[in-house]
C-alpha cells in the first residue's frame, strides 16, 4: 500500500485518508511499543501544529477539489464576477439616473466603489480560469485513469 501512495512532506499523519482515496478498503490500526527518548531532544513543538493544520487543509482540499478543481475557482470566480458586474451596473445606472434628472454628480471614476468593482470582475475572471486550466490539467494527467487492481481472475 505505501508503494502505492504518493506521500511528501509531513502528511504521513493522513496516510489513513490517502489510502482510502487510492481504493484501498481494509485500513486498520496496528498497536505498536513505544519506547522512551534515549537520547536528544524533542523536535513537537508551535510549527508541527501550524504544518499539521496547512496539511489537513491541503487534505481536505485536494481531496474534496482535486479532480474537479472548477466546482471551486469556477464557482468563487463566477460570483465574484457576478457581484462585480452588478454593482458595477448600479453604479453607472445611478450616474446615468442622476444626469436624467438634472443633478450635478461626480464622475464613475471618483466613486471607489468603481475600482472595487472592477478588481471583482477581474478577480472573478481569473478565478474562473485557473478553474478552467486546473480542470484542463486535470482531465490530461496521466493518472487520471490509473487503477488498483483489488484482484486478477
Amino acid at each position: 500500500m505505501l508503494k502505492s501512495i504518493e506521500v511528501y512532506g509531513e502528511m504521513h499523519r493522513y496516510v489513513p485518508v490517502i489510502a482510502k482515496w487510492s481504493g484501498f478498503k481494509n485500513i486498520g490500526e496496528k498497536v505498536v511499543q513505544h519506547q522512551a527518548r534515549k537520547y536528544g531532544t524533542t523536535k513537537f513543538g508551535l510549527s508541527r501544529f501550524i504544518n499539521g493544520f496547512l496539511d489537513l487543509v491541503s487534505i481536505f482540499f485536494i481531496g474534496k477539489f482535486g479532480k474537479r478543481p472548477m466546482h471551486f475557482f469556477g464557482a468563487i470566480g463566477t460570483i465574484l464576477f457576478a457581484l462585480g458586474f452588478c454593482s458595477a451596473l448600479f453604479i453607472g445606472l445611478m450616474k446615468i439616473i442622476r444626469l436624467n434628472q438634472g443633478n450635478l454628480t461626480t464622475l464613475v471614476t471618483d466613486n471607489p466603489f468603481f475600482y472595487i468593482s472592477l478588481t471583482s470582475i477581474v478577480l472573478g475572471t481569473m478565478l474562473f480560469l485557473a478553474g478552467f486550466l486546473g480542470e484542463l490539467i486535470a482531465r490530461n494527467s496521466g493518472d487520471r485513469n490509473k487503477y488498483h487492481v483489488e484482484e486478477r481472475l
